[in-house]
C-alpha cells in the first residue's frame, strides 16, 4: 500500500522545489532505502511529461572505496558523473542511509584526497547552476539510523522529517509560499543592510556584506529550508565564535569548535573533541580558511537537533557560518572544495545588530 505522505512529499518535490518542466531529464539519486520515496517522485516526473532516470548508490560502496581504493581510484572521476552534471536538467538528490558513521574510521587525509579530486566535476555542477542551465534540490527519507541520530523511535522521526517539510499541512506547496513570502520581507530589510555584528555566548563577531546578495532559501534548493542567507566579504570577518552544537562532517562529530578570525582567516582553531579533524579540514584548501556564508534560521518548526544539517541550520533561533565554498547567487564567491556548516545558538541572550542596528535577538527577528 503507497504511503500518503509520501505521495504529498512526491508531488511537492516535484511541482514545488524542483519545479519539473516537460521534457526535461531529471536524475535522481539516493540508496535503495530510499526507494519508496523514489518511487513515487519517480511517478510525479512521469505526470509531469519529463524523463526521469535513477541512479542508486548502495550502502557500503563509499566505505569500500575508501578503504580498498588507491589514490589513484579515489581521484578517479566517473565518465558517467561528467556526463550526467553536464547534460541533466534537474537532479534530485534523497539521503537516508543504513548507517550514518560507516566513513568514522576512514582517515580524514583519504576522505579530503577524495574531495580534492572531484573538482572538474564539481566545477560542472557549479557553473552549470550558477548560469541556470541545470537545478537541485536535496531532501531526505527517514530511516533507523537517522531516528537513532536523533534519538528517536522511527515513527517519531518520520513525523519529525514530514512536519518540518510541512507535508503534513493540508496543502504543502501553498504553505511554502507563504514561507517564500514571509522570508521575501526579511530578505528586503536586510539587503539594505552592509555591517553585521553578532553576539552571544562566548562570539563577537563582526562581518561586512557589502555587495553582496542575500537569499530566500525557501524549499526549493534544501528541503526542507527555512534560512536566510549571504557570503560576507571574504577579508571582513573579524572576532570570535563558539559553535553550541557539534559540527557534523562525513558522519563524525567535532564538539565545542571554537574559531578565530583575523581579517577573515582562520588563525587560530579549537575543539575538545575531533581537533585533527577540524584541523584537516581546514587545511583543504586556501578558500576553507575562510567564511563562505553566514545563515540565519527561520523554520521554528523544526525544534531538535538532529545531527542532520539538512535539517539544523534551519533551527528558528539559530544562525551558522559555513567554511568554504559561497554561493555565487551572493555575489563575489570564495572558492572551495569545502562547504562546511557549523551551528550557534541565539535563543539565549542572542543578538545581532546591521549597521549599528539591533535587529535580531533571543532567536527572532524584531524588526
Amino acid at each position: 500500500m503507497r504511503d500518503p505522505r509520501l505521495i504529498k512529499y512526491a508531488q511537492t518535490l516535484v511541482n514545488y522545489s524542483l519545479y519539473v518542466k516537460k521534457d526535461e531529464w531529471i536524475v535522481i539519486r539516493g540508496s535503495e532505502l530510499a526507494m519508496p520515496l523514489i518511487k513515487e517522485c519517480y511517478r510525479e516526473i512521469l505526470k509531469a511529461g519529463a524523463h526521469p532516470t535513477i541512479m542508486l548508490n548502495p550502502e557500503g560502496i563509499s566505505e569500500i572505496l575508501l578503504t580498498a581504493g588507491n589514490d589513484a581510484q579515489l581521484q578517479f572521476n566517473s565518465p558517467l558523473m561528467m556526463t550526467v552534471y553536464s547534460q541533466a536538467d534537474k537532479v534530485l538528490n534523497i539521503l537516508g542511509d543504513h548507517n550514518l558513521k560507516s566513513l568514522s574510521a576512514i582517515p580524514s587525509e583519504r576522505i579530503a584526497l577524495q574531495r580534492r579530486s572531484g573538482a572538474p566535476i564539481t566545477k560542472i555542477y557549479n557553473d552549470r547552476v550558477a548560469a541556470g542551465l541545470m537545478d537541485w534540490t536535496l531532501c531526505l527519507y527517514p530511516t533507523e539510523s537517522g531516528a537513532q541520530e536523533a534519538n528517536m523511535s522511527l515513527s517519531d522521526y518520520e513525523d519529525f522529517v514530514f512536519a518540518a517539510c510541512l507535508i503534513n499541512q493540508p496543502d504543502p506547496i501553498a504553505a511554502w509560499q507563504k514561507i517564500h513570502d514571509e522570508q521575501e520581507r526579511m530578505i528586503d530589510y536586510l539587503n539594505t543592510k552592509t555591517t553585521f555584528h553578532i553576539v552571544s555566548q562566548d562570539t563577537d563577531l563582526t562581518l561586512s556584506t557589502e555587495n553582496r546578495r542575500w537569499i530566500n532559501s525557501d524549499g526549493h534548493h534544501n528541503f526542507p529550508s527555512g534560512e536566510v542567507f549571504t557570503a560576507p566579504v571574504r577579508e571582513s570577518v573579524n572576532g570570535v565564535i563558539r559553535f553550541t552544537f557539534p559540527g557534523i562532517y562525513s558522519g563524525q562529530e567535532i564538539e565545542d569548535i571554537r574559531l578565530t578570525f583575523k581579517d577573515g582567516k582562520v588563525v587560530a582553531a579549537t575543539a575538545k573533541r575531533g581537533q585533527e579533524l577540524l584541523q584537516s579540514l581546514l587545511k583543504t584548501d586556501e578558500g576553507s580558511q575562510y567564511v563562505g556564508e553566514f545563515a540565519i534560521g527561520t523554520n521554528y518548526g523544526i525544534t531538535q537537533f538532529t545531527k542532520n544539517m539538512l535539517f539544523d541550520e534551519k533551527i528558528g533561533g539559530t544562525i551558522h557560518l559555513a567554511l568554504g565554498k559561497s554561493y555565487p547567487e551572493c555575489g563575489p564567491i570564495n572558492d572551495s572544495l569545502l562547504h562546511w556548516d557549523m551551528l550557534c545558538n541565539m535563543k539565549n541572550g542572542g543578538k545581532i545588530a546591521a549597521d549599528g542596528q539591533l535587529f535580531y535577538q533571543n532567536g527572532q527577528f524584531i524588526k
